[in-house]
């Protein structure tokens, strides 16, 4: 799977032009058998730097490697995907303040989503 389309690479870059903003994320990537989530909000113009939050074990902002991303090689030779289904929806910094309540990245997605969504008890 190609790690960015054209498309989400020229948002990131586009969110880079602006910064200190409070992005929301573009692209999810994660591994698929096990620890490893990473939301991208931005990324500098050389190409291969994202900036966003990065969850190994402890969710925390900063920037990582897409080479080393798509370098990565998992058991069954699987790599590190992209999450086409995501949408972001909210703001970084209420990601990160979710994941480190929660303790990860998915767990906070479990919980923003959750309270997002409409209730289905007619309250």
């Amino acid at each position: 799977m190609i790690l960015l389309t054209d498309d989400l690479r020229e948002r990131l870059l586009a969110n880079g032009l602006e910064r200190g903003a409070d992005h929301v994320p573009v692209v999810k990537f994660f591994n698929p058998l096990g620890e490893g989530v990473w939301l991208a909000t931005e990324r500098n113009a050389d190409g291969d730097t994202p900036f966003g939050l990065a969850d190994l074990g402890y969710p925390e902002l900063g920037s990582f490697s897409l080479e080393e991303l798509a370098s990565i090689v998992l058991p069954f030779g699987m790599r590190i995907e992209r999450d086409i289904l995501f949408t972001g929806d909210f703001p970084i910094s209420v990601w990160a303040e979710a994941a480190r309540e929660a303790g990860s990245i998915r767990a906070a997605e479990r919980i923003l989503y959750r309270a997002a969504s409409p209730r289905r008890d007619g309250a």
